[in-house]
Parts: structure tokens; sequence; C-alpha cells
């Protein structure tokens, strides 16, 4: 008796994935680390000094993180409301926030209690940031004013007022101590000049502005709102350079790494893109498991830090490159001597011993081999199989086909049944490598239940779908055909301009011939 031959399953070259070097990069990552908040984290700020922990604001309360540590090493709960913005000093010992109150706090960050407290603002303020001098701050709340305000003094300096709808975001200039920019959702990006009365520079985003980011020379300036991520070119008066739509949905937060040659973004969409500075094209993107309202990568690179509205905290470090090399060393002598004898040819003289390989059939080869097609179809009519794999129920039909026990296999179904099977043929019959089987399947089928259509409202359902999918098919190859004859035809023009241009080329070289032969 003949050995039983598995079911031949024909698989399609997938294209692979493109690996570059940003790819390895930041692939580079350990398992990330989960932290609950209490509630949707709004900020998260890295302290720019070592050991570079990281401030989160979530809820009515200001967590400080070590860099690898899964509890807070220190808590500010001295808000009354939300909190909001928590953001570190360049030296790394003071930090400011805003709140849900209207007021501004400022915090040492090896005490409790806050240092001072700024009061101007009638509605909460969702902005706050240190100037370079890191003796003044700036503020931006729901009142639609922008100010700056005196550390030492408790004071306020000045207020702005030109803005025409909520301010929430902004950044400091690190080259120039009076300079600071605000963006608000009246869809616009102001720069303001702590020596003038007004801002000094107004540009249109087109789109309310959830964040903005300067480059640390001060010449570029990113804004983000909407599906947009837009650079400006400050330098040449808010000139657009590059506008970036690869979200599909408001992105919401900024950050460079630390060369400036990385930007990234990230959305309500679930995603966080990398951008190349040089180019500004997507080199890498991650993806989250809710939308995404921060996000903050370490002054190092070491870690990147995501809050996302569910209050999770996503924590992603690094692998250490030493830890890497010593384990591809203890790999690489395991690894020859795997290999070692895999590409010897055996000599005429030598005795061979095959060893008996132990074939493991599946389900659906199983049920083939004991002749009961039926119950092979329905091995490959399951949910997984149909939608991660639907090859391998077409090279089954294709079987039953040959063997010529494809009818009564598709025979004796329920309304369930028929149901999930012209889901299938109406999905699948019009990919290309699928279609001579399933069209033989769909006749089958029609044949076979014809008389029982108007029975259920399910089936006849189908039987629609599946004759709107046919008919949309033909049509795509009724334009495809008709394009294909014009470019025969231009094909055909372009061929017969070339046949003449090459016969009055010889025609004129043939007389040329004849004209210096007679002078001769």
């Amino acid at each position: 008796m003949a050995e039983y031959k598995p079911v031949v399953v024909q698989t399609c070259p997938k294209l692979g994935e493109r690996i570059t070097q940003d790819t390895l990069y930041w692939r580079g990552d350990k398992t990330p680390v989960q932290i609950k908040e209490f509630g949707a984290v709004n900020k998260v700020d890295f302290s720019p000094v070592p050991p570079y922990n990281y401030a989160v604001t979530a809820s009515s309360r200001i967590h400080i993180y070590g860099r690898y540590s899964q509890e807070p090493i220190r808590t500010f709960s001295r808000f009354k409301d939300a909190a909001y913005c928590a953001t570190y000093r360049d030296d790394g010992h003071l930090l400011v926030a805003g709140s849900e109150d209207s007021s501004i706090r400022l915090f040492d960050i090896s005490g409790r209690a806050p240092l001072r407290q700024f009061d101007g603002h009638t509605k909460p303020v969702h902005l706050v940031g240190f100037l370079s001098d890191k003796y003044r701050i700036f503020s931006g709340g729901d009142d639609y004013s922008s100010n700056l305000w005196d550390i030492p003094s408790a004071t306020e300096i000045v207020s702005y007022s030109e803005h025409t709808d909520y301010v929430r975001c902004g950044c400091a200039s690190k080259v120039n101590a009076d300079v600071f920019i605000t963006g608000s959702y009246d869809h616009t990006v102001k720069l303001f000049d702590a020596r003038t009365k007004s801002s000094v520079m107004t540009i249109e985003h087109g789109h309310p502005v959830e964040s903005v980011l300067l480059f640390p020379s001060g010449g570029l300036l990113v804004s983000a709102g909407g599906r947009y991520v837009k650079v400006w070119d400050v330098l040449k008066g808010g000139q657009l350079l590059v506008s970036l739509k690869n979200h599909h949905k408001t992105v919401t937060c900024l950050c460079l790494n630390s060369s400036g040659q990385r930007l990234l973004s990230g959305s309500l969409d679930r995603h966080v893109k990398i951008y190349s500075t040089m180019s500004y094209k997507v080199v890498h993107s991650f993806n989250y498991a809710t939308s995404i309202l921060s996000l903050a990568l370490s002054p190092e690179d070491e870690t990147i830090v995501v809050g996302m509205t569910n209050g999770v905290l996503n924590v992603k470090h690094r692998k250490p490159e030493e830890r890497k090399e010593k384990f591809q060393k203890k790999r690489q002598p395991a690894y020859r001597t795997y290999m070692k004898g895999r590409t010897y040819m055996p000599k005429q003289e030598d005795f061979c011993v095959s060893k008996p390989v132990k074939r493991v059939l599946r389900k659906y080869d199983k049920l083939l081999k004991s002749f009961q097609s039926s119950k092979a179809l329905d091995a490959v009519l399951e949910p997984p199989i149909m939608l991660h794999t639907p090859e391998v129920t077409v090279a089954v039909m294709q079987e039953l086909h040959r063997r010529g026990t494809l009818r009564s296999a598709l025979a004796g179904r329920d309304e369930k049944q028929v149901n999930l099977l012209l889901t299938f043929v109406a999905r699948r019959v019009i990919e290309p490598r699928f279609t001579p089987v399933l069209v033989t399947v769909a006749d089958m089928i029609t044949d076979i239940y014809q008389p029982v259509v108007g029975q259920s409202a399910i089936v006849d359902r189908q039987f629609l779908k599946l004759q709107e999918a046919i008919r949309k098919e033909i049509d795509y190859q009724e334009e495809l055909l008709e394009v294909l004859g014009m470019m025969d035809t231009l094909f055909a023009t372009f061929t017969e301009k070339k046949d003449m241009y090459l016969e009055d080329n010889k025609s004129n070289g043939f007389t040329d011939t004849i004209e210096t032969n007679t002078n001769d």
C-alpha cells in the first residue's frame, strides 16, 4: 500500500521587512515595564543631570521615579485638584508644575512642600517651564494668557494676552534666555521675547496646537496639532519647511533624541513615529496598547517613557552593548559545533545509516487519510485557519476536488456552515492565487443550495455579497482590459514612428553615398 502524501500547501513569497540601522537600534530594548498611575499621564520629564530620574504628572500627584525603579522614590501631592506639566530646571534641583486650581507651584526635589506659589491665572494652568537663565518661569493657561514670573520674589513680570483660546504647550530657547514659545488651541504658535511687550512672531499651524519643540540651535521649530507635524524655520521669519502627516489621529507630544538627529512624535492612534531630521522620513515606529498623551527620552537615549490615557506608564530600557558581545562570543563555538559535518559528502566506500523520520500529520491530513472528506473540510473552516492561513483551506478544497469528493463534502450542511463557507468564498475569490479553485467551489455551492434560496435571510445575504464581489471584479477586469488596449495602441504608435525614423535615415544615407560616388 502506498504511503499517504500530505496536502501540498502552496505558499506565496512575502516581502521581508527592510532592516536598517535604525530598526536594529530602536529594537535593542529590554521587555517594557508597565507602571499603573492614578490617572491619565499628561507629562513625563527627565532630569537633565545624573542619575536621570523622571517626573510623571498624573491626576493630582507628581511621582519621581528612578531610572530602574518601578515604585516612586518621591511624591508631591500638595494639589487640591489635577496637576499639569511638571518640568525640571536645567540643574535638576527644582521642579515646577501647574494645576487645575490656576496656581503654579515650585518644588525642591529634596523636599515635599512647595517653595513658592505663583497666583495670577484665573483658569487651569497646563503649561509651565523654566527660562534658560534658571531664575524665571513662563506659563500658559486656559484664560488665554501667557505669563512670565520671577522666582526669587514670586511675582509676575509680564503677562501676554494675545492668544484667543487655551494655551496648552510651550518651550523655552536654550540659546536666548529671554525667548519662549507657546502653542494654543487657536491654531497659532507665538514667539515671545521678555524684553518686549508683545509677541515677536506668530505662526499659523492650521490646527489646535498640542505640542511645540525648539531645536537646541534655536533655528528650527516643530509644532504638532491635528494629524500634522510641521517644521518651521524661525530664522527666516517662520517659513514652513516640511509638513508631515504620518499619524491617523491627533499628535499629542514631541521629543528629540540627545543628538538632535531623530524626532519622535506620539499620537492618539497608539503609535510613536521616529523621523530622521535630515530627510524627515519615518525610520521606525512603535505600537502601544492605548492612546498616547506624553513621551520622553532620557538624555543618554537609554530609556524611553510613554504615558497613556489609561494611566499606564510604559518604560523601555536599552540593552547594554557589552553584554551583547559576550553573549555572541559564547554562542559562536556552540553554533560551529552544531553545524559540523553538515556539508560532508559520503564517499563510495562509506556505509550510510539512514534514520527514519517520523512524519507528524496535521488534523486535516489525518482526516483525508481516513477518507473523511466532510470532516477534513470542517477542520480547515475554523476561524483561525481561514483568517490567518487561507492557503491551507484552499489547498484542502483543491485536494478534495482532485479526489472527486468536493461536492459531497460541501453538501448536507446547515445554515451556519453554509454561511461560513460563503463568507470565506466571497472574501477570497477575488485573490488571483485562489480564484481558480474558489470559482469551482462557488459553482458547486450554488448548484447544491439553489433549491433552498429564500428560506434563510443569512444565506441569501451571503449569496448577494458573493454576487457583488464577482460583479466588482468583472468591472475591474474590464477597466484593466481597456487600459491594456490603450497601452497597446500607444506602444504600436511608438514602434511605427521608430520604424519610419530608421527608414528615413537609411534612405538619406543611401542618397548621400550615390552623390559622393558621382562626384568622384
